[in-house]
């Protein structure tokens, strides 16, 4: 399979799909027809450089995101505690 070559230019239209428009990585890639895997590393790689960091829309999405993300772990952390501190309650008797 032949790799496919983008252009600096398409590269940095998906990043701001992503940043500016409050695109998911995956619904930007479908509408680009690419693999999210390179909207995902675009984004790592370009988001630095000025004027691509999320803004607007895109911003509030990819907070929103990161928080949906965060909380989901920090349920399953309070829910590991939970059954050991049951495990070892059980166990002192």
């Amino acid at each position: 399979m032949a790799k496919r070559k983008f252009s600096r230019e398409f590269k940095l239209s998906a990043v701001k799909l992503v940043n500016e428009q409050g695109y998911s990585i995956v619904d930007a890639a479908r509408s680009l027809g690419i693999d999210p895997a390179n909207v995902r590393g675009w984004i790592g790689k370009f988001s630095d450089e000025a004027g691509l960091a999320p803004s607007g829309e895109g911003a509030i999405q990819a907070e929103l995101r990161r928080l949906r993300r965060e909380n989901a772990r920090l349920l399953m952390e309070r829910d590991i505690l939970k059954k050991a501190a049951a495990f070892f309650a059980k166990e002192q008797l």
